[in-house]
């Protein structure tokens, strides 16, 4: 049934977001590394006044197997409010699921039941070749104009030149490939915008042969993933530049740009340097009529014990932060980093996005660390801070540990395990506590890792804004 009114939970501006009513469920992407079981969206209950905190109170299995859930996203958002947006009577109802390694796409409506989103499309890997040409469908984001879909590969699997696809509004079919003229841009990874200034920023990492297996060292080494930004014109949908960090920058990945629409500034975190194993935060921003990326946070590596390090890392002796992802409170304030590596996760005031005060800090599992949850102070975790997705209001982070099925292999070779956090916010000087309650793992998550997580309504890291 066509809306006459827009989404309550489209907000006009950051502002709007930031004052919204508080998530009551949110929805956790859990996959099965053998590919023996369906993959699932688990919900977890986020309401503390609710019996059933920090609980999964639903569970949704998909039809297939060997999908490897990683991110997903709403099919519609606040960027419906834009102006120049042709579909204001969409609502934000559906999850768009896409499954890495199988690129399967599933609708997952969540209307009927909130806590147990129903499967009412599957859209199978030959529609996303055929369609758009490509594979391996990783990142979701809700644009004004449509749902737009980032790929690893090209039609063909293994190989790239990886980009975005578009599915429609309404049907969910795959509308085509988004590149009118890609330049030299050939590997993927994130995407985002800022849409009053018509312009899309993309990252990169590999090519599926590139990742499909973990870290290849012969690849890292050899300076071969991705270390480059790519700036391209969102209304003609064509490349206008690259900003290259510096082959030894290896993988920058998440983009999290300034909510404001007023300015054009964001971040992009960096998993490694080869050159010493730290990691990186870096702005990108506007340098007189082109862009720039500014390097304003490093974090080193850990010196540890050979013998309690994965084979991959020996010959270091040192536990390399790993920086997988990053998110961006809506108001533009505080900026927390992943390190997955080391099992810390980082809180940084970015008021001032050129100079970052670091505010805070949680460790929960890591390589060597093994950190607990003060709720179990008897169990050893393994994994460390991954995803990581910030309410609107900023007053709350919710965390989960397993990132890519092949790099849990690697760094985890013992077994990573499945878990998810709360962390509590100062919102008036910063600082991250761990929330005691909340603490589902292991049996809750029914033997399968946890990726990303979505929070109903929106969050941090779902919606782009028009007005300020």
């Amino acid at each position: 049934m066509t809306r006459w009114t827009p989404d309550p939970t489209f907000y006009a501006s950051p502002r709007d977001a930031v004052q919204a009513p508080p998530e009551k469920l949110a929805y956790v992407a859990a996959f099965d590394r053998t590919a023996q079981r369906p993959d699932a969206i688990a919900v977890v209950d986020v309401d503390p006044d609710s019996t059933g905190y920090g609980t999964v109170v639903g569970w949704t299995d998909l039809p297939y197997t060997g999908d490897e859930l990683h991110h997903f996203g709403w099919n519609a958002c606040s960027s419906a409010l834009c102006p120049t947006a042709p579909h204001p009577h969409v609502e934000r109802r559906y999850l768009i699921v896409p499954g890495l390694r199988s690129s399967r796409i599933y609708v997952l409506d969540t209307r009927p039941d909130p806590a147990r989103p129903e499967v009412v499309k599957v859209l199978d890997p030959k529609e996303l070749a055929d369609g758009a040409g490509y594979s391996r469908p990783h990142t979701v984001h809700c644009g004004p104009d449509g749902i737009y879909l980032s790929a690893l590969g090209g039609a063909h699997g293994d190989d790239g030149p990886g980009g975005i696809a578009v599915l429609d509004h309404d049907t969910f079919e795959v509308r085509g490939g988004w590149e009118a003229d890609r330049g030299p841009q050939f590997l993927a990874y994130d995407f985002w915008w800022h849409l009053t200034e018509d312009v899309l920023v993309s990252s990169e990492w590999g090519t599926p042969s590139m990742i499909e297996d973990g870290i290849v060292g012969e690849l890292l080494l050899g300076r071969r993933y991705g270390h480059a930004l790519h700036f391209w014109d969102l209304r003609r949908r064509r490349h206008v530049q690259t900003v290259d960090l510096g082959d030894q920058y290896q993988m920058p990945l998440e983009l999290r740009p300034a909510h404001d629409p007023t300015k054009a500034y964001g971040f992009v975190g960096v998993v490694i340097s080869v050159e010493d194993l730290s990691a990186s935060i870096w702005v990108w921003h506007r340098d007189g009529e082109r862009w720039a990326a500014t390097r304003v946070i490093d974090i080193p590596a850990e010196p540890a014990d050979p013998e309690l390090l994965p084979e991959l890392l020996k010959p270091f002796g040192a536990v390399p932060p790993l920086v997988t992802d990053i998110d961006l409170s809506v108001d533009d304030r505080f900026l927390y980093v992943s390190c997955w590596g080391t099992g810390e996760l980082l809180q940084y005031d970015v008021s001032d996005p050129f100079h970052p005060v670091r505010t805070g800090s949680v460790r929960l599992g890591g390589i060597v660390g093994r950190v607990a949850h003060p709720a179990r102070p008897d169990l050893p975790l393994a994994g460390g801070p991954q995803m990581v997705e910030v309410s609107r209001d900023g007053r709350r982070v919710y965390l989960t540990n397993s990132l890519y099925g092949a790099w849990d292999d690697q760094f985890y070779p013992d077994g990573v395990g499945a878990w998810q956090a709360k962390l509590d916010v100062d919102p008036e000087a910063g600082g991250i506590t761990v929330d005691q309650r909340f603490f589902p793992h292991g049996d809750d998550f029914r033997g399968l890792r946890v990726h990303q997580t979505r929070l109903q309504g929106g969050d941090a890291s779902s919606d782009s804004y028009c007005f300020r």
